[in-house]
This record gives C-alpha cells, sequence and structure tokens, in this order.
C-alpha cells in the first residue's frame, strides 16, 4: 500500500498538488518524520496543505491515527508558516477516505503526546510491552516481541534455573 507513497515524487490534479514522503519537522513539539502523502489545494493564488496517512487496516478506537495526522499537520504548520483545519486518514481494509478536524481537543492530545514521548526517552527506560490483538498487524512484532517480553519474570526465570543447573553440573576441568 505505500509502494506509491514512499516514492517521493509529485502529481498534478487540476488544483491539487500531490507530493509523496514528505519530510517533516517541529522544533517545538521535537519531532522529525516523513509524510506519506500532503496534497496541496489551489485556493485562488495560494496552496493550501492537506496531509493524508495511509493506514493497512481499518479505523482504531482510539485517536493513535489522528494524533499521528495531526502531528503530521503541527509539523507543516510550523515548516510553511500556515494553518492546517484537516486532513484524512485512508484505511486499506476499508478502502475509504475519513476526513479529520484538527480541533482544539485533538492539538491538545497531540502535544501531550509528543510531551510523554520525550518524557519516556529522557528516562532512558524503555516501556515492557503488553502483548494484543494489534500486535499481530505490527511491522515492529519481531523486534518488540511483546509474547515473550510481557510474561513477567519469564526470562529472568529461566536464567535463575540456568545459572542454578550450570553449578550442580560437574566441571569438566576436574573429570581428567
Amino acid at each position: 500500500m505505500h509502494d506509491k507513497v514512499d516514492t517521493a515524487k509529485l502529481e498534478k490534479r487540476r488544483d491539487i498538488r500531490i507530493e509523496y514522503g514528505v519530510p517533516l519537522r517541529s522544533l517545538r513539539l521535537g519531532l522529525i518524520g516523513k509524510a506519506d502523502v500532503v496534497e496541496f489545494h489551489r485556493e485562488v493564488n495560494s496552496w493550501h496543505p492537506f496531509p493524508v496517512e495511509y493506514k493497512r487496516g481499518k479505523p482504531k478506537g482510539d485517536n493513535c491515527d489522528k494524533v499521528q495526522l495531526c502531528a503530521q499537520a503541527m509539523c507543516l504548520e510550523e515548516m510553511l508558516n500556515c494553518t492546517i483545519t484537516k486532513g484524512a486518514l485512508f484505511y486499506g481494509t476499508t478502502r475509504r477516505r475519513e476526513d479529520i478536524v484538527f480541533d482544539v481537543a485533538l492539538r491538545t492530545e497531540t502535544e501531550e503526546t509528543a510531551k510523554k514521548v520525550h518524557e519516556i526517552i529522557t528516562s532512558g527506560i524503555t516501556p515492557k510491552p503488553e502483548y494484543s490483538k494489534k500486535c499481530k498487524s505490527c511491522s515492529l512484532l519481531e523486534l518488540c516481541m511483546p509474547k515473550v517480553c510481557s510474561t513477567k519474570g519469564k526470562a529472568s526465570k529461566y536464567l535463575y534455573g540456568f545459572i542454578n543447573q550450570s553449578d550442580s553440573l560437574p566441571d569438566p576441568a576436574l573429570e581428567k
């Protein structure tokens, strides 16, 4: 689904210019990233950015996708010195595009999320993963390994048993 998005090319369609793989940054929020698509809509004599984020699945019960899209809009606002009132999420499962309004509540949640991310990074402590059904479709599943890491004490019990077992084994150097 991201084949076209990852090309970093440009398309034009009447009064819409479409840019793919647009690099983003916000010094205020301390964020960098890449927008899947930014459509620039011509209105009178200017172009207005409209971010579009592509998702493989379907709309989620929480605001995580909306926060990601809003963060992209806030980066674009800072970079282009403009105001962006809405964007869109395109879901591959439903093949539907959902317009998202960047209201005060969503902007506040986005800023709070950025702050929380920086607090986690500053603390130097990686939160333990919690396995859920959404993990099955996550691209980081093999790196995160939530089933292994989220089981309390499983790794430490294994290591403790291994160490204690090896203490009771005969020393090969003494057998000669």
